[in-house]
């Protein structure tokens, strides 16, 4: 296998889409937003040259990381989507293209868009992947690891020869330096579970959605401040509301405390107040 070549391809800091190459196969993993797709297949046009665009891996459904497919496989239709398969079934439910058409077009206008093609009906899975499926890409063969918590479709890509971990957020949001958010969505036990699944594999190097690609020593900072952040932020969650708190409390607190102006760029005002509600509520029923 010829040296990877990964290679930030988003259009804006919320994107998150990242090439990689090995000089005869490409891999996009994830792919941004719908208003930002086309911009991203012309950043991909630009590393690729001529050559075809082979793949894209998605971590999970969310419009943020899955709607731009679309308007890249307009560009690259013989692409291959790879994905979880209960991915497959969001894309296929009316309800859920909803909430991510309304999420994709509130942060366009933050963004100063207001006007773009909606391809979300095109939305597509190529390959379905179960946990432990081998993808192989060209000479890369990536492992599929599920990895619920963020999403119950949540899922990595593991390339062993490498010791490289495509990541999902069930790991965290990670913004840099000391900044991670956890983001368990679905589920606080399974997330840690699926950290502890990470923890088991040899990983030197992860790739991190929004963010890029850590080296060795980041990657271990990462993944041991990732588990960290996860505990702590469920027993604030849960001393709060021991105390006689309400979920709005609880909301607020989390907020203040970890909605700093060093996340704003990258995490749309929306999202964040729509997953602060949803991990509350997820730690009163787990663990209350």
């Amino acid at each position: 296998m010829e040296k990877l070549k990964i290679t930030d391809v988003r259009a804006i800091p919320g994107d998150s889409a990242f090439l990689i190459d090995d000089g005869k196969t490409s891999v996009l993993y994830d792919t941004g937003f719908a208003f930002t797709g086309y911009q991203v297949a012309d950043n991909i046009k630009k590393e690729l040259g001529e050559r075809n665009l082979d793949y894209i891996f998605l971590t999970h459904s969310h419009y943020d990381h899955a709607l731009g497919s679309a308007y890249i496989a307009r560009r690259y239709p013989a692409v291959k989507v790879v994905a979880g398969a209960y991915a497959e079934k969001i894309f296929a439910k009316p309800s859920a293209r909803v909430v991510m058409r309304d999420l994709d077009r509130k942060f366009a206008t933050t963004c100063g868009v207001s006007d773009y093609e909606d391809l979300i009906d095109e939305l597509r899975v190529d390959i379905c992947v179960q946990d432990g499926d081998v993808v192989e890409a060209g000479d890369m063969r990536f492992t599929a690891v599920n990895l619920p918590g963020h999403t119950r479709c949540s899922v990595g890509y593991y390339l062993a020869e490498k010791k490289l971990l495509l990541s999902s957020e069930t790991l965290g949001v990670y913004l840099g330096e000391d900044t991670v958010l956890p983001s368990y969505l679905v589920g606080y036990g399974m997330t840690l579970e699926s950290i502890q699944r990470v923890e088991a594999l040899s990983v030197d190097c992860v790739l991190i959605p929004h963010f890029g690609l850590l080296n060795k020593e980041q990657t271990k900072h990462f993944l041991k401040k990732s588990k960290q952040v996860a505990l702590e932020v469920a027993e604030e969650i849960k001393s709060i509301l021991l105390a006689g708190g309400t979920c709005e409390d609880a909301e607020q607190f989390f907020r203040d405390k970890y909605y700093t102006e060093a996340v704003k760029p990258t995490y749309p005002e929306a999202a964040f107040q729509l997953n602060t509600s949803i991990m509350v509520r997820l730690i009163e029923q787990e663990l209350l």
